[in-house]
């Protein structure tokens, strides 16, 4: 690592540590309030909690008995994000479902608390939750209707980033922040490290804030400022099948593996709770996932039966009042001048669900510091401007059938540059990823950022396919990468894409990154999938190097 430099002669009145639904939620709100910031991130955006967990837009039931204040936000928020976020948001509503043996007792303490939370709820007959939800055949005594939601978190960030941008907010990825400066008890800057390539910069700030999620303790210790938060690690399953049209809670206090989500033609099974040492400890192992089955099973019988794309497991920043099931789902702003150093804030624990909120406090404080008199806006506009008429029935003529609306949900405001590319060059409306339906012209638009949204940190976008993946979900269907991997690869050889790069090393990446949440799984007709990834990779393109033998 190259020693530190002095300060760049770049310099932002706020500098925001975390690229998470948190921190780009904070940058969004301070851009459309005319306030210049920058944001960095250790690695990629939406890497962490952001993109780990199980998808589901909180109506805030889950907590209306353990949590008051955390649910009454969540179901506030979860109405605000389906209007200004609808294209990463399914409506699906959902059910909390009672069986044999959960305690009645405790349904009568959920209707009240969902009451006083001003979550609505509706005990459904259970002849009609069978033909509604035909799996759902376990043992069920109560079933109640709530407004539960499912959200992606890939395209919430991605959408609150070029919103973000759109408005003047500059982002660096693979930019990790290895120190905090200050003189006279005030912070003076950071100075960030590319995590790539070794070299250092520090960059000058009036106001630093620390969003950093699971890491936020550990931004605190570089201005040795201490935050009690517990990285609580979340074991969560992939199933290649839709089995509920809408998100199943169990009926009982919060435990592991009773939470159903359906996204897109999948469905997200979690989560376990384990308190970890190292956020970045998501290790995913086939006892927790065995785990897990057994208990799911009592609400989904056929459960096991169901083919499983992969494992995954994120970390949340829970306070350390013991961690786990019992930890507030509520959040805090800290402001650290009580702690002796001006303009250092701190955000810390919440939910995905409740974000933007937390973005609009962080930012109302930073306001105040700043003495600017300037209202958020982020809850009255639109993460994605409406896409013309005119432009829809154009892309018609090279978009598959839902392609189109797929394409917006991730590309934003960027698409009408995507079918720009395609109107060009008609052969680049030819699809990389049938799964999630990404053209040629959306993946190239992604490695060459044009328009509007230029990507300053356009070269590291390129040095990995998971980057692409991010923006485009290619590889996160079915197939896990077994064809659209070695597509997108050669696309990026015949553009030029990535000069001077051994292009087998990132395709080889990729592939190792979906194995990852492969291998603890391999039972079934996964371990036939993981046979025909092999036989491709490593017999067809020779993967792994091997001599050719005449």
């Amino acid at each position: 690592m190259k020693p530190s430099a002095p300060f760049s002669n770049n310099h932002y009145p706020v500098i925001i540590i975390g690229g998470g639904i948190t921190g780009i939620g904070i940058l969004r709100d301070l851009s459309m309030r005319g306030i210049k910031a920058l944001l960095v991130e250790q690695k990629d955006l939406c890497t962490g909690t952001s993109s780990h967990f199980h998808g589901l837009l909180h109506s805030g039931a889950r907590y209306a008995v353990s949590d008051g204040e955390a649910a009454k936000e969540c179901m506030e928020e979860n109405l605000i994000l389906k209007e200004i976020a609808p294209h990463a948001i399914e409506r699906t509503e959902g059910f909390f479902v009672s069986i044999d043996g959960d305690e009645p007792a405790y349904a009568e303490k959920w209707v009240a608390g969902c009451a006083k939370a001003g979550i609505p709820t509706a005990r459904v007959d259970l002849k009609t939750v069978v033909n509604l939800e035909p799996n759902l055949r376990g043992n069920m005594t109560a079933v109640y209707r709530v407004p539960d939601s499912a959200v992606d978190g890939f395209r919430l960030i991605w959408q609150n980033a070029y919103s973000a941008q759109s408005y003047g907010g500059v982002f660096r990825t693979y930019a990790a922040a290895t120190a905090i400066h200050s003189e006279n008890g005030a912070v003076t800057g950071i100075t960030i490290t590319n995590i790539l390539t070794g070299e250092s910069e520090r960059i000058s700030c009036d106001y630093l804030v620390n969003a950093a999620g699971s890491w936020v303790a550990a931004v605190a210790r570089l201005a040795d400022i201490p935050i009690g938060i517990t990285p609580d690690r979340g074991l969560l399953i992939a199933f290649n099948y839709r089995f509920t049209e809408r998100v199943i809670n169990r009926l009982h206090p919060a435990g592991d593996a009773d939470i159903f989500v359906p996204h897109g033609a999948i469905t997200i099974f979690g989560t376990t709770s384990v308190k970890v040492e190292n956020p970045a400890d998501t290790a995913v192992s086939s006892k927790e996932a065995l785990y897990m089955l057994n208990i799911g099973e009592k609400v989904f019988p056929e459960l096991k039966s169901y083919r499983i794309l992969r494992g995954f497991a994120g970390t949340r920043p829970l306070f350390s009042n013991g961690g786990g099931r019992d930890a507030t789902r509520n959040f805090m702003v800290m402001d650290h001048e009580n702690d002796g150093l001006k303009g250092f804030i701190s955000i810390a624990g919440g939910k995905l669900t409740t974000y933007r909120l937390m973005a609009e406090k962080t930012s109302d404080l930073v306001c105040k510091k700043m003495g600017i008199d300037k209202p958020c806006r982020t809850r009255l506009e639109p993460l994605v401007k409406k896409i013309d008429k005119k432009v829809y029935k154009r892309a018609r003529a090279y978009f598959p059938k839902l392609g189109i609306d797929l394409s917006i949900s991730r590309q934003g405001d960027n698409f009408r540059n995507v079918l720009n590319r395609i109107a060009s060059d008609k052969k680049k409306s030819a699809l990389l990823c049938e799964c999630e339906l990404v053209t040629r012209g959306e993946f190239e638009e992604v490695l060459f950022r044009s328009g509007n949204y230029p990507i300053e940190h356009l070269e590291l976008t390129l040095g990995t396919l998971s980057d692409v993946r991010r923006r485009t979900r290619i590889g996160m269907g079915t197939c896990q990468g077994n064809f659209c991997a070695y597509r997108g690869v050669g696309t990026i050889a015949e553009t030029g894409g990535v000069p001077d790069t051994d292009l087998s090393l990132i395709l080889n990446k990729f592939i190792e990154e979906r194995w990852a949440g492969i291998r603890p799984l391999l039972w079934g007709v996964q371990l036939k999938e993981a046979e025909l990834s092999r036989g491709i990779y490593q017999t067809i393109l020779n993967s792994a190097g091997e001599p050719y033998e005449e």
